[in-house]
């Protein structure tokens, strides 16, 4: 096996010519930091490294808690001395290992002996460090030889909803719906257009100069999407929206007050009397999160079948089919729209349709698709109100080349669409519920809709977060009053709307 004292090459022997730069700061600093991954403002607490490392760390730095701070973070100890240190390691370190023999290994075996090598180049090279900065730098290393580098530490907490890299020394975060900047930072430009490469291209995909967008997903479900230069002036820009790994269901929207009680019972209903749905909201207002938390009341008897750009729904029924879209090759060729997709699917004997996101002539397919026996499906996409989302829908299919007269796209998305969901995330980072909307049908050449569930806004606290409610608009019977009865959720419908009225929130 790689990784013996005696397998070293001489490069790494020679490595010690340089002068080794100490990695830590100046030990004051380092007293008061402790050994967190990065600095800033409540982040360096929930940032624990990964379980086969916590053995080597010194209990008494790991444990300390970080002093609150503002959250411009500058990782001073991320040098440019430590960035030389690490690049003569890992260079030696490339040299020592067999890759062949590492790719047969598990992720925790060939962290061990990667970890092992790593300590006999850092006693040939004779570079004096405290414990809790070697296990920092091993750490780095081997983040950047078997996961996403500086990232790793970012994707393993599950608190935070977004990842945003602006060139390889800017990152932001999202934590509890507010943008935080970190101490995270690459080595340079490279590092991170590596790492975009690494990650594109496990789904099939690449991103270089001929390609420079591109949209992926992680190994867990997570959406990314890269844009490299020339298109992104200072350096490569990468965005990861991630997802919690345990599933948010309907009861812990209702604990975060995201919704009502009376309101979430509502949404099971039309998830299991088959009621074709649009999820509409602005962007990260957890319209995704939202339409999982419906899927999940659909029966496991029921085919599914799902269209996206990036797969990222994760449905929990025994019988889904998924389908994701696939951009053009070198030659501008192989290219897979949605609407391509959305078309197959209802050759698939499908008995729900799921499309992630509705955002062009596809709009048009999926509303034949509600309107022609496959009751049920669902879609999101970006609008501000219900109102608008129906617009959008007509928008999105004159946009698509359908030389419709609108009166007629109209009657198409009234006989279609029976519900439309509003989420917004409001100033103050929260994701609301804002509208249950039924689509009731056409009176001239105007749109009627009629609003079950409201959110008012009534102020904010001390402390900067808004307050509210959910209420009733007292409608006791809706329109798919019919198909609630249908499939036996009548009195279940009935009493939910009567909690509603009589609580006057709902």
């Amino acid at each position: 096996m790689f990784g013996r004292r005696s397998g070293l090459p001489t490069e790494a022997r020679d490595v010690p010519r340089m002068t080794p730069a100490p990695v830590a700061p100046p030990p004051p600093e380092r007293t008061e930091a402790g050994p967190a991954p990065f600095p800033s403002s409540g982040l360096a607490a929930p940032m624990v490294p990964p379980p086969a490392t916590v053995g080597g760390r010194v209990p008494t730095l790991a444990d300390a808690p970080s002093p609150v701070r503002a959250p411009a973070a500058v990782d001073s100890r991320r040098s440019d001395s430590y960035y030389e240190t690490k690049s003569a390691i890992f260079g030696a370190l490339i040299e020592a290992i067999d890759l062949a023999q590492l790719a047969r290994l598990d992720v925790e075996s060939a962290r061990e002996e990667i970890r092992d090598i790593v300590n006999e180049i850092i006693a040939i090279k004779n570079i004096v460090m405290s414990i809790a900065e070697q296990e920092e730098l091993l750490d780095d290393i081997c983040n950047d030889v078997l996961g996403y580098g500086p990232l790793e530490p970012l994707l393993a907490r599950d608190d935070i909803a977004d990842v945003m890299v602006n060139g390889s020394g800017t990152v932001y975060i999202e934590v509890a719906g507010k943008i935080q900047k970190t101490g995270i930072r690459f080595r340079d430009n490279q590092q991170l257009l590596n790492i975009c490469q690494r990650i594109v291209s496990q789904v099939g995909r690449r991103v270089d100069e001929s390609s420079p967008i591109c949209d992926a997903r992680l190994p867990d479900g997570s959406r990314v999407n890269v844009i490299v230069p020339p298109l992104a002036i200072d350096g490569p820009a990468l965005t990861i929206r991630k997802f919690k790994k345990d599933k948010l269901t309907l009861e812990q929207l209702v604990r975060y007050g995201t919704i009502s009680p009376e309101g979430a019972e509502i949404l099971k209903i039309i998830g299991r009397c088959r009621v074709n749905a649009i999820v509409s909201g602005g962007t990260g207002s957890g319209k995704t999160t939202l339409l999982n938390c419906l899927t999940r009341y659909i029966d496991d008897d029921e085919r599914v079948i799902t269209c996206e750009d990036a797969a990222e729904l994760q449905l929990q029924q025994p019988h889904v089919v998924r389908l994701e879209t696939r951009p053009p090759n070198l030659e501008g060729e192989g290219q897979v729209t949605m609407r391509d997709l959305v078309r197959n699917c209802l050759r698939m004997r499908p008995e729900r349709i799921i499309v992630g996101e509705v955002r062009g002539p596809e709009a048009f397919d999926l509303l034949q698709a509600m309107n022609t026996g496959h009751d049920g499906s669902m879609g999101t996409l970006h609008a501000n109100n219900p109102r608008e989302a129906l617009s959008r829908l007509e928008s999105m299919i004159t946009m698509g080349g359908f030389s419709l007269p609108s009166r007629t796209i109209r009657e198409m998305v009234c006989a279609s669409v029976d519900v439309v969901i509003q989420a917004a995330r409001l100033r103050d980072g929260s994701r609301k519920i804002t509208h249950i909307t039924e689509v009731m049908g056409l009176e001239g050449d105007v749109i009627i809709t009629q609003d079950l569930f409201l959110f008012d806004l009534l102020g904010e606290d001390a402390n900067g977060r808004l307050i509210g409610r959910h209420r009733s608009t007292g409608i006791g019977r809706p329109r798919f009053w019919e198909r609630a009865r249908y499939f036996g959720e009548d009195v279940r419908l009935a009493a939910a709307l009567d909690a509603a009225e009589r609580s006057g929130v709902a």
